[in-house]
């Protein structure tokens, strides 16, 4: 019994040494692979940590770049500024430049008219001579014609060699201070092209890939719109009006100065092109370079030589969006040649071009349309003499013939017996009432033909024409005023003028001045303010001449008797084909009578 005890309590303590070397084993196990863990965390850390180091490190960079990047940034503002000032001299070179040519041609002028001073005294001396022909014979007399001769040769000699050096020395110093200036606007030129290059390179260097990117997103959208714009045209989305050239000029500025100004222009262009400042490219090689250059040069020449040709004074902004759809179209094409592009300050140059051209026109239509009103002046004037002249004629005749016909009475009142006097003496009456009314009308013809600021200022409407309160001030000279008024009617409007008010003056133009500066933002033709036609209600210009103290008759209502006679016709020819056919009936019998009576006239 013990011994199984024993036996017993020998397999409990082998099975429970067996179960603890397991356990042990499995806790060396683990004790194992939680220091393999320790390790792997603590080899993380360490990562960890380096990483820490290299964020701490990237961010010390980036407030260096960002400080770099805004340092470079108000670099490129300041080459900007430099680019506008150096712009800024370059403008006033062109100025200085057109000056210049303004004195050398100043100079010529005064020259020449030196000259022809001493030529006009050397005639008069020639004149003095030939007077002093019949006392030829006396030796003193013609000794001093001699002498006087010699004068003025030796006068009219020193004139022309003093014009001569003139011309010589204005032309000279021309010279050169043009070709100072060329080279200062060379120079300006390439300094500016440095400085832009240089600013896109810090610019590129700083952005790197997103300024690049950024670069091309605006050259695709432009091509595009330039695109867009040549197959579907420019529509009035560009007009600029034309007033808007003639404000930058000053009052005294003439065509011929702004013609100056184009072939200034025009001379910047040719010597941007010149001297290498019309385009660049990337090229390194010279002839390659020099080709790409050419190409894109010649290729937006072409296109701007084209639009230019077109230039008018009212198609300004059009054309002006054309040159810088060319410029953007010719950039993109040239990318292919390693970036070869029109230069900003050739496309400027251009521009100032079209600037100045289209000016020029605007001034030469300006007084091209002066002329023409100065021409209708003198014609107007003239119609106004020949009606004077006429009614003084007629005046004059009939006067004559009543103080002929008063003598033939007032011999018949002598003659007659006391029952004929009465009835000879009412005649005599009458006929000196008729003397006293011709002898009135002859003396204000004669009056208003010595006046020449007189006349007659009207107020004329026209609404089949030109719609409800729109309304004509304008003035005539006439005797007659309304023939002024019909021939406004003839057959360039459809219906007739009525007339609402027609006011004589003694200075019908400066009535007529006053009352266009007080209505002048009522004026219906915002750009030629010589188009008498103004939008606003009757009432306001009868209170503005009662202001004035001018009393005068006025027709407040329009009677347009053809417009509402044919709106009444338009009527009836809807409502009724009958009456529609019997008024085409009607027209073609006029037309074919009128062709009838040309015919027999011819």
């Amino acid at each position: 019994m013990e011994f199984l005890l024993i036996v017993a309590l020998i397999g409990v303590v082998l099975f429970w040494a067996k179960s603890h070397n397991a356990s042990t084993k499995r806790i060396k196990a683990l004790a194992a692979s939680l220091d393999e863990r320790n390790e792997e965390v603590y080899r993380q850390e360490v990562e960890l940590a380096g990483l820490r180091s290299q964020v701490s490190a990237l961010a010390g960079d980036i407030a260096s770049k960002n400080a770099e990047i805004s340092e470079l940034l108000s670099d490129i503002e300041d080459l900007i500024t430099e680019e506008v000032r150096m712009g800024a001299q370059i403008e006033q070179l062109e100025k200085a430049k057109a000056g210049l040519l303004q004195k050398i041609a100043h100079l010529l002028k005064l020259r020449s008219s030196e000259v022809a001073s001493f030529e006009a005294e050397r005639s008069d001396l020639r004149r003095r001579l030939e007077a002093l022909a019949k006392y030829q014979g006396i030796v003193d007399t013609e000794a001093m014609a001699k002498s006087l001769i010699d004068e003025a040769n030796m006068m009219r000699a020193r004139a022309e060699e003093e014009a001569a050096e003139t011309r010589r020395e204005a032309a000279q110093a021309a010279k050169v201070r043009i070709e100072k200036a060329n080279q200062r606007l060379e120079v300006a030129g390439g300094e500016a092209d440095k400085i832009v290059q240089l600013a896109r390179q810090r610019a590129e260097e700083i952005a790197g890939d997103a300024y690049k990117a950024m670069n091309r997103a605006q050259e695709f959208t432009r091509t595009a719109l330039a695109m867009k714009n040549i197959i579907n045209g420019y529509g009035d989305d560009y007009i600029v009006p034309t007033y808007n050239l003639l404000d930058d000029l000053a009052e005294e500025f003439g065509f011929a100065e702004a013609g100056q100004k184009l072939k200034a222009a025009r001379d910047t262009s040719r010597s941007m092109v010149k001297n290498g400042l019309a385009a660049t490219c990337e090229y390194v090689e010279p002839e390659r370079r020099e080709t790409a250059i050419r190409f894109v040069v010649d290729a937006f020449n072409g296109k701007v030589d084209s639009i230019l040709s077109r230039s008018k004074a009212d198609n300004h902004g059009k054309l002006e969006q054309a040159i810088r759809d060319a410029f953007y179209l010719v950039n993109h094409n040239g990318a292919a040649f390693r970036d070869a592009r029109i230069t900003d300050g050739y496309l400027a140059a251009r521009l100032d071009e079209l600037k100045w051209a289209a000016t020029a026109q605007a001034l030469k239509d300006q007084e091209r349309d002066e002329q023409r009103r100065l021409r209708e002046q003198i014609r107007e004037e003239e119609k106004a003499r020949r009606e004077y002249e006429r009614a003084t004629k007629e005046a004059a005749k009939e006067e004559e013939m009543l103080r002929k016909a008063m003598e033939k009475v007032q011999q018949q009142v002598e003659a007659a017996n006391e029952a004929q006097r009465a009835d000879f003496e009412a005649r005599l009456l009458e006929l000196q009432g008729k003397l006293q009314a011709a002898e009135e009308k002859n003396q204000r013809a004669l009056s208003m033909a010595q006046q020449t600021r007189s006349g007659h200022v009207y107020v004329i409407s026209n609404i089949g024409s030109f719609g409800e309160e729109v309304f004509k001030i304008g003035m005539t000279r006439r005797l007659e005023p309304a023939d002024r008024i019909r021939e406004l009617g003839d057959a360039s409007v459809p219906f007739a003028f009525d007339v609402h008010a027609m006011i004589f003056s003694d200075d019908a133009p400066g009535l007529e001045k006053t009352l266009h500066r007080h209505f002048l933002r009522q004026q219906v033709n915002k750009v030629n303010p010589r188009k008498e036609f103004f939008r606003l209600g009757l009432e306001d210009i009868r209170q503005e001449l009662e202001a004035l103290g001018i009393e005068a008759h006025w027709t407040m209502t329009a009677e347009a008797h053809e417009y509402r006679e044919t709106l009444r016709i338009e009527q009836q020819i809807l409502e009724n084909p009958s009456v529609a056919e019997e008024w085409t009936r009607h027209q073609q019998e006029e037309i074919e009578a009128e062709v009838g009576e040309a015919e027999a006239v011819a």
